[in-house]
């Protein structure tokens, strides 16, 4: 993978970051193929639409106002592709580190259409029992 490639594969993740911290659902789900899947505890979506619908109601409640962070811990390039593991979470409001009990571990699933890059899945889990 070459290092413009392992760039782009881990804006993904800024553009993520980014949508988050706007509140912006539509940019949060243009990040996804249109095929996207998204796996976190309790919700299981497979299309970029049902993660638009999600995502805009989560954030007019439960994560209004919230930022959310992913910091890369590997990247294993794949044929279109690259799976990315992260390490982050939801910070509250003012918050600058994330909680204990929101941290997390995911797993980035990305394809590479051209010189585009969009997740096709992502999956979290807790990063504490």
């Amino acid at each position: 993978m070459s290092a413009n490639d392992q760039q782009a594969a881990q804006g993904v993740i800024g553009r993520i970051v980014a949508a988050w911290a706007k509140n912006d659902a539509d940019a949060f789900a243009d990040t996804f193929t249109e095929d996207g899947s998204l796996i976190l505890p309790g919700v299981f979506l497979t299309s970029r639409e049902e993660i638009r619908s999600f995502m805009t109601k989560a954030f007019a409640g439960p994560y209004k106002g919230t930022n959310v962070t992913g910091t890369p811990l590997a990247m294993k390039p794949l044929a279109d592709g690259a799976l990315v593991i992260t390490q982050g979470g939801v910070l509250a409001p003012g918050e600058t580190e994330v909680a204990p009990e929101r941290a997390i571990r995911a797993s980035w699933l990305l394809a590479r259409k051209g010189s585009a890059w969009h997740i096709t899945a992502y999956q979290n889990t807790p990063a504490t029992a």
